[in-house]
């Protein structure tokens, strides 16, 4: 299925002219080796471009769009018209001289094997240097001496008069040929893609971009030992899972090119996300970023307005594209493992489902905010972020529960329990509600919780501001114990330790055991305040021990401590929009 969607994307890009055909990739270049009609190297021409990167100005290699480069681990194996400085010119860059000829020698040969018969002056000119070129002595020549160590990581072409031999229509046409013709003894089978009867890709491409994975490319398919092996398919590699050489070639493509695009794929925990629609059309990924938070251009507002109406099956125009909410569209989660990719989750559905989803998501996070908060919705990176102690080196979430959490909201799922766990973990540490802990203990609640008198207690207390309403007594007591501790900040200004720090954890898991010194406290706070002030917080405490209709409980369960801490987190919200009212007016 993932591999299918893949080369369907390959071919909506290759339509539209986005992407290269088959036998043709995008590769780094840094040098042109210039040869003159009789192959002789008249200059090794810079290629490189100065682009800006931050405040520094640096020289990148240029993309270019060259023949399809072989995978290679170990031993020697040569690309067309394209390579290093050991294939392409003999260069030792490692120590080992005799292994930089071998290079030289089987680049020479490949070279040959597709040349020959082509009568182009740039292709007799390649084959012609390959014959006189000197690779025992190529370091010394006065042209390699001065890039010596720039030629050791760069990858080289040969350019011939002002073109680039591999832009030749005749040289193009005799790599098409060879590409296109299965080599002898290849194995024929039915792809597991296209469910043709063609050549079976015996290695698949690299994919690259894929953050923590290695920089050469890590293999989404691939069996390297008889663990991982069919029966009679022993050394056989890509014939344990028969995937044609064509649709290799398509879905290495397609992956590589949105892992390439920063403004389409985001990282979250230790995976790589790339989201594409099935038309390719780039205005839907574009949208579903700023679903995720990872593009801030747009108004929130006009943001959510966007995603209620798809989510409601309207069509909408974004950046002057109409969107279809009925569209398929495809989100694939990859991480590294070793050399190989993992596979977090893939997921299919209607571009309107999403979207649905999305906004279901956001709703069941609204919640009070602080009005210094910047944020009108909290996104998905911020939201683990309260999982993660705040003086931690790296502010990442667990790789797992990150894939977990997206593949939760993204599929309609129920949270992972973990996700709740571990912020209530943070709050036992810090001794602290913020709005996005407060947020996902009211998401997880709503989501969570199963059919039953549970769900309606849920639905009163877990709302966006302050029921005042409930007398569920976890919320109550919640509330309570805000204005305990708004007594003894107005009893003691700018007291360093507040109840808060003392007493908060146990206030959450054992109640009967903590409210009642916290109310003699309070009175003897409520002591030192002028009348006025006293009697106002005093009716307030009152009030809520009021609503208490039986003794404090003995202890709270997982569940009623989270109702506690949103007790608490809407009172001193409400109490913030008091004195913000005060102030103002």
């Amino acid at each position: 299925m993932i591999l299918q969607a893949l080369v369907n994307h390959y071919e909506q890009l290759a339509a539209k002219g986005r992407l290269e055909t088959t036998g043709w990739q995008n590769a780094k270049v840094s040098f042109a080796l210039r040869l003159d009609a009789n192959g002789e190297l008249r200059t090794i021409e810079d290629i490189r471009e100065e682009t800006q990167r931050g405040k520094k100005s640096v020289w990148v290699p240029q993309v270019l769009q060259v023949p399809e480069q072989v995978k290679r681990s170990s031993g020697v194996s040569s690309n067309f018209l394209c390579d290093n400085a050991a294939y392409m010119l003999g260069v030792d860059s490692k120590g080992k001289p005799e292994r930089a000829r071998t290079c030289f020698e089987a680049c020479a040969h490949r070279h040959h094997e597709i040349l020959d018969g082509v009568s182009h002056p740039a292709a007799r000119a390649i084959l012609r240097f390959f014959d006189t070129w000197d690779a025992a002595r190529a370091a010394e020549h006065p042209l390699v001496v001065p890039l010596l160590k720039e030629l050791a990581a760069a990858n080289l072409v040969f350019q011939f008069g002002l073109d680039y031999a591999h832009e030749v229509p005749e040289i193009r046409s005799a790599w098409q040929r060879a590409y296109d013709t299965a080599p002898e003894g290849a194995q024929t089978m039915r792809c597991l893609v296209t469910g043709e009867m063609t050549e079976i890709a015996r290695l698949h491409p690299s994919i690259k971009g894929v953050q923590d994975a290695s920089t050469m490319g890590a293999s989404l398919v691939s069996f390297n030992a008889s663990a991982f092996e069919s029966y009679a398919h022993d050394g056989g590699q890509g014939l344990n899972a028969p995937v044609g050489k064509y649709a290799a070639f398509a879905y290495g493509a397609a992956l590589n090119h949105l892992l390439a695009d920063r403004d389409h794929r985001m990282h979250l925990g230790d995976m790589t996300i790339v989201f594409w629609a099935e038309d390719a059309e780039e205005a839907y990924a574009d949208l579903f970023s700023a679903m995720l938070g990872n593009d801030q251009r747009m108004e929130n507002r006009d943001l959510l307005d966007v995603m209620r109406k798809l989510a409601t099956g309207q069509r909408v125009n974004w950046e002057n594209v109409p969107l279809h909410p009925e569209n398929s569209f495809y989100i694939l989660g990859l991480a590294p493992n070793s050399a190989r990719l993992s596979v977090r989750f893939f997921l299919r559905d209607s571009f309107g489902a999403f979207a649905a989803r999305m906004t279901a998501h956001h709703q069941r996070m609204e919640i009070v905010r602080p009005r210094n908060d910047p944020w009108e919705t909290i996104p998905v990176f911020m939201m683990l972020r309260e999982t993660v102690n705040p003086n931690a080196s790296s502010k990442d979430a667990s790789p797992r529960l990150a894939g977990e959490v997206l593949r939760a909201i993204l599929g309609g799922g129920r949270y992972p329990s973990t996700l709740y766990q571990q912020v209530e973990l943070r709050i036992r540490a810090e001794h602290e509600v913020t709005r996005g802990k407060a947020a996902i203990i009211k998401a997880y609640l709503l989501k969570n919780t199963p059919e039953g008198a549970m769900k309606d207690i849920v639905s009163e207390v877990a709302q966006v501001k302050l029921n005042e309403e409930t007398r569920y007594a976890p919320y109550v007591l919640g509330r309570m114990f805000a204005v305990l501790e708004g007594i003894q900040e107005a009893a003691n200004p700018g007291i360093n330790t507040t109840i808060r720090d003392r007493y908060f954890n146990s206030a959450c898991c054992t109640p009967a055991v903590v409210f009642p010194v916290l109310i003699r406290l309070a009175q003897a706070h409520l002591k030192k305040m002028d009348g006025g002030l006293s009697a106002y917080m005093n009716r307030q405490l009152q009030a809520l021990m009021g609503m208490l209709d039986e003794a404090y409980p003995g202890r709270l369960n997982l569940s009623d401590q989270g109702i506690f801490q949103l007790g608490y987190y809407h009172q001193r919200q409400k109490r913030y929009e008091k004195k913000e009212e005060k102030n103002n007016g």
